[in-house]
């Protein structure tokens, strides 16, 4: 794709994903809109999504507090899912208000550029619910809005080779997404080096049955970026990597290192894992 070519998509998807979406929103005396940033969307991308909610004269706030439930889908597969619940609850909303939230999402690797009748692009649907307490049902809610997006290849995601120290992914019996990787003491993994700034996004779990107190360690191409004790669950970290931190090779090394490792099999009654776990990787994402 030329310059040009670039450009003429990048505007055209920017207006898009800026249109407002009245037409569609299910909740009475409210104006919604959501929208990306005003660039070219890719999948294997972390971005944010913004919301907006224009209340009008006639608004009145709906009984209980409601959470916003957003879903982007591709031929039955869920690519992300976020629920949350608005930090000025809904029965708080007043008339003639605005209110803007802003979430960070992740579009997973999803596309398959080598596939038959792949044009350059495809269009997940985005579907935005808002969902009260007397609602019931996975997909109960009021529609705000459902429409497809255009997202393209990620051309420029660093390749990462997991090169030491990690256990072979798993994944839930009938779950096609990603699943996981567990490291053992320290895993390390070679990733290409993008000779600019980037981030690096680290989502993971200790696991249940693991000592409390543990300590993770995070380095990059050497530099320790943070040591924490995560709590109970699932965890996430990010870390703008500036480019100076990555030296002229052609790639660098990330680190994950725990100080106190566990065996499932030892520490939880009836399991039978054997293996000396440190933590549970769920996303490992560097771009």
């Amino acid at each position: 794709m030329t310059k040009s070519q670039a450009l003429a998509v990048l505007v055209v998807l920017a207006t898009f994903l800026s249109l407002p979406c009245r037409k569609s929103s299910g909740l009475p005396g409210v104006e919604f809109s959501a929208a990306f940033p005003g660039r070219v969307l890719t999948d294997n991308l972390f971005t944010d999504l913004t919301l907006r909610f224009r209340t009008k004269s006639s608004f009145a706030p709906p009984a209980g507090n409601g959470k916003i439930v957003s879903r982007l889908e591709f031929r039955g597969r869920t690519l992300f899912l976020d629920e949350w619940a608005p930090p000025v609850p809904t029965s708080e909303w007043k008339p003639g208000s605005e209110y803007k939230f802003v979430r960070r999402v992740y579009i997973p690797a999803f596309i398959d550029e080598f596939e038959a009748g792949f044009t350059g692009a495809e269009r997940p649907v985005l579907t935005i619910r808002l969902v009260l307490p007397a609602d019931i049902g996975p997909e109960a809610g009021r529609v705000l809005s459902r429409r497809k997006i255009k997202v393209v290849p990620a051309a420029d995601a660093p390749v990462m080779v997991y090169s030491s120290g990690w256990y072979e992914p798993e994944t839930a019996p009938g779950n096609i997404g990603p699943g996981w990787r567990w490291t053992s003491r320290e895993a390390r993994a070679d990733i290409d080096n993008p000779g600019r700034d980037a981030l690096l996004v680290i989502r993971g779990e200790t696991g249940a049955s693991a000592p409390p107190g543990r300590k993770v360690t995070i380095r990059v191409a050497g530099r320790v970026l943070e040591e924490f004790v995560p709590g109970e669950g699932a965890f996430e970290r990010s870390y703008a990597v500036k480019r100076e931190w990555l030296g002229d090779g052609t790639d660098f090394e990330l680190v994950i290192g725990v100080d106190k490792t566990f065996v499932p099999a030892k520490t939880a009654p009836g399991a039978s894992d054997e293996r000396e776990l440190g933590v549970k990787i769920t996303l490992l994402y560097f771009r």
